[in-house]
């Protein structure tokens, strides 16, 4: 383990960057600043002055997850689509930001985590002179919905597999199975889109959904055909998609995680459903620190 995972970590500056939201169609400026000790990762909206407009990541703070991951607080602030840049967040070992946007949704990019990777990699990152918590997973938490599933169990490290099913067969059945640190993020998962159907588009506009999808930022689908001129980045791009998502799902723990995430079929409901079901079972994890005498010895 490298000295850095001993501590915790903030961004080094500020870094803006502007951009689409996918759902909403907006177009949003998100400010990513450095914040202290233990503040975790909040979210501010700036747009709005009449309430707290202050949105901490945390379990309970998930109110929706239909076609992304919406967090809110008590007076009913939301923020939307969240899971790419936390999962840039998890993967860069960044414990504590502010993250401020003048709009209701996170900019979607290019559909994937690598434009926040760039972005924080600009921001740089800072140590900070505490000990990184994790969270140690004990006994194996699992939750179903119907031939859907998602787990954590134990492991020494922290491990995602993850394994789709589409009847397109631009898609097919698909698995992936790997160790995600900071290295494997970058190489593995970053880059990877999320995705769609053709023919869903209209439907998930008319429930104000997918306004701003385009193929610039996502991957189409219609039939067994993917429509993007540019094709595919990997050949089974759409399941490395959706374990990126579940590390940005699990992000909102506040803490890494020492384990094991498996999801069959899942999304982002029963990635949240497997948060929160942890989070009602304290003997299934424990919050480990590694102490700082330990990291200067390294």
């Amino acid at each position: 383990m490298s000295a850095s995972a001993y501590f915790q970590h903030t961004v080094a500056g500020p870094v803006i960057f502007a951009g689409v939201g996918l759902h909403t169609g907006s177009h949003v400026r998100v400010a990513v600043r450095p914040a202290p000790v233990d503040a975790g990762v909040v979210f501010v909206r700036t747009d709005i002055h009449d309430r707290d407009n202050r949105v901490p990541v945390k379990p309970d703070a998930v109110c929706q997850t239909q076609l992304g991951t919406v967090i809110n607080n008590a007076a009913d602030v939301r923020v939307s689509t969240i899971e790419h840049l936390m999962a840039a967040l998890a993967a860069l070992a960044i414990d504590n930001c502010v993250v401020e946007l003048d709009g209701p949704e996170v900019p979607i990019m290019d559909g994937s985590s690598e434009p926040f990777v760039q972005i924080l990699d600009r921001a740089g990152r800072r140590k900070q002179e505490a000990a990184r918590r994790y969270i140690e997973i004990l006994k194996t938490v699992a939750v179903e919905d119907g031939d859907k599933r998602a787990s954590l169990s134990p492991s020494d490290r922290f491990e995602v597999a993850f394994e789709i099913a589409f009847a397109s067969k631009a898609i097919g059945r698909q698995r992936v199975d790997l160790v995600v640190d900071e290295d494997s993020f970058r190489a593995e998962l970053s880059d990877c889109r999320t995705f769609g159907f053709l023919r869903d588009v209209e439907a998930l506009r008319a429930i104000g959904l997918a306004r701003g999808g385009t193929m610039e930022n996502a991957v189409v689908i219609d039939g067994d055909r993917v429509l993007n001129p540019e094709g595919l980045r990997r050949p089974d791009e759409f399941v490395r998609h959706k374990a990126l998502d579940a590390v940005g799902d699990l992000y909102v723990l506040g803490a890494p995680i020492i384990g094991r995430f498996e999801g069959v079929l899942a999304g982002h409901g029963l990635n949240n459903a497997i948060v929160r079901a942890l989070m009602a079972k304290p003997s299934a994890w424990r919050m480990r620190a590694h102490s700082v005498e330990l990291a200067e010895a390294v």
